[in-house]
């Protein structure tokens, strides 16, 4: 049996890293992609059988690193089955402080980012006739927090994304699905919410988010193709 590969983005920490030690725990090859490479590595080296998996660092948000990643990841393992696409911002800012500059860099890495690459892995996907893409999005693009004015658009694009993928993937094997979860426990969260604002209680784990997003990109949650899945907080 052919081993499967996934790209995950933002692999280096938070639901990124959970994801791909889900994947590799499942047999998956996985390229693992970021800006920094030492948290990459130290990632990697937890993966089982760290030498099956790459690290890749790129800066998605520009279209040339993440057509690279597409590329170097066909050249490695002849394939791709998966993306899982974590990578992201989240600023928080009032809509009359949002400016042109966090504008642009939340539509870069949360909307242009994943549009690279799936615009990039598409013609793979059908020339093998399959491909899953998943899309951690947020619950934050149908109720969005106060302050989110910028980054609950921009992960809107990831739901729009899921839907045009069941559209155009349909004749050829291909699947897509947005995981909308609510608060879950990572440093960028603890960025904008302190735990006296946002107690733990009330976040979900990394973990508990890849097990739906791994079982999307593993072909588990195939009838939810095309959706928004709800993964509320507690």
């Amino acid at each position: 049996m052919t081993q499967p590969v996934s790209i995950v983005t933002g692999a280096g920490s938070g639901i990124g890293a959970a994801c791909a030690r889900l994947l590799a725990a499942r047999g998956h090859a996985v390229v693992l992609v970021g800006r920094t490479i030492e948290t990459l590595e130290s990632v990697r080296a937890s993966l089982e059988e760290p030498t099956r998996h790459l690290s890749m660092v790129a800066d998605v948000a520009d279209s040339a690193c993440a057509y690279d990643v597409v590329d170097r990841t066909v050249e490695a393992y002849g394939r791709i089955d998966a993306l899982v696409l974590a990578a992201g911002v989240a600023p928080l800012a009032p809509i009359d402080r949002t400016t042109e500059e966090l504008l642009e860099e939340c539509f870069f890495t949360n909307a242009f980012g994943p549009a690279f690459l799936i615009t990039r892995a598409w013609p793979h996907f059908k020339s093998q006739r399959s491909g899953r893409v998943a899309l951690i999005s947020t619950i934050g693009t149908t109720d969005p927090f106060p302050g989110f004015f910028a980054y609950a658009a921009s992960k809107s694009a990831k739901d729009s994304f899921a839907r045009s993928i069941k559209a155009e993937g349909k004749s050829i094997g291909v699947k897509g699905f947005a995981i909308n979860p609510g608060a879950v426990e990572t440093a960028i969260l603890r960025k904008n919410f302190p735990e006296r604002v946002l107690p733990t209680s009330r976040t979900l784990s990394p973990e508990a988010v890849a097990e739906v997003v791994v079982a999307c990109a593993c072909g588990e949650r195939d009838e939810d193709n095309g959706k928004a899945i709800l993964v509320p907080s507690p």
